[in-house]
């Protein structure tokens, strides 16, 4: 699987490579301002997918449209680019999940810990008929429509200490996004949740503000957390998602050939960014060790005693708010796409 997925990663990263010739959009009849929150690096997924997907749609639409990338949160933090989108002054954007349940309620069910067991069981779940219905819910009650579900990989533990079980949190500072369902998860588990936004996380760990965090390996390789982190902790607590949205108004004012061009663009940007993502993830104790972290794998018996202590009390509270019809239908979607794997 491992070897599969690397030899996707390169393919992808070279199609990429294609795709990046720079182009000198002149006289375009449409900007699309995109925004994103990882830096303007190469071995960042969430960038590697905007320039993908820039160099795609500027060449498919024969300089029709003009697609200005905007990195590392230049716009705003995530609350401003959301409201951008419905507003109108932002077009599209890249973001991760955590602040989504602001504008939509339902999404703190992407918060639920342990729900899916590997990758392809997340990405048949929100490809498939409910994230089609979240989508489409979504749309009606925010005017943002969601074009892909791509990737921000598992999210893992990662403190001075390895955290082999969650008494080994009971006392622990750790650092959550701001957003609830993070912080009943690790109430949960006995840790102490404490919200800092992610540009003062850094800063966080190395002055003892907070004792750890969580995040997937290439967030830990964006901020360069591993400087002031010594153990990193495979538990693989959330399936974590970078979803990319555009203002419906501003999609809408695009003619129907145009709208295929950008949603092609946004799938050919998903593929690799959760090529590149998935391969980061399996290779963990390779790039995280190689920074000099200890990589900490656990058993299935291990993961399970987090799993145990901290799944219900979340779904008890997401189904507070929001229609427990949300979470049911999640886990029924998680079953099909289970029993659909095993034919």
């Amino acid at each position: 699987m491992q070897k599969k997925m690397l030899l996707w990663s390169i393919a992808v990263v070279m199609m990429t490579a294609m795709l990046g010739i720079p182009n000198m959009v002149m006289g375009a009849d449409f900007l699309i301002k995109f925004a994103h929150f990882q830096p303007a690096q190469m071995d960042q997924p969430q960038h590697v997918a905007a320039v993908a997907f820039k160099n795609f749609v500027e060449q498919q639409s024969g300089g029709k449209i003009q697609v200005d990338i905007y990195p590392a949160g230049q716009l705003g933090a995530e609350k401003e680019i959301l409201e951008g989108l419905r507003a109108g002054t932002i077009e599209m954007t890249n973001i991760h999940d955590g602040p989504i349940p602001t504008v939509f309620k339902p999404a703190v069910i992407l918060g639920i810990p342990y729900a899916f067991e590997s990758p392809p069981i997340a990405w048949g779940v929100m490809d498939g008929w409910y994230g089609q219905k979240f989508n489409e819910a979504m749309l009606k009650e925010t005017g943002i429509r969601i074009l892909a579900w791509s990737d921000n990989g598992v999210r893992n533990f990662s403190a001075n200490k390895p955290l082999k079980s969650p008494t080994d949190l009971k006392g622990l500072k750790m650092r959550v996004m701001v957003s609830e369902v993070y912080l009943k998860m690790v109430q949960a588990m006995g840790g102490n949740p404490t919200p800092i936004p992610w540009g003062e996380l850094y800063t966080a760990l190395q002055q003892g503000v907070v004792d750890g965090q969580e995040n997937g390996v290439t967030n830990m390789l964006a901020a360069k957390l591993y400087e002031v982190q010594k153990y990193y902790t495979l538990d693989g607590h959330i399936y974590s998602w970078h979803i990319v949205m555009v203002g419906n108004k501003f999609f809408e004012s695009l003619p129907p050939d145009l709208q295929v061009i950008v949603k092609k663009g946004v799938e050919i940007g998903k593929v690799i960014e959760r090529g590149l993502v998935t391969t980061q993830d399996l290779m963990a104790a390779n790039i995280l060790g190689d920074k000099g972290m200890d990589v900490v794998s656990l058993t299935p018996a291990e993961k399970d005693e987090f799993r145990k202590l901290s799944q219900q009390p979340v779904v008890d509270w997401a189904k507070t708010q929001t229609d427990p019809q949300w979470i049911d239908d999640l886990f029924k979607a998680i079953a099909e796409v289970q029993d659909q794997l095993k034919k």
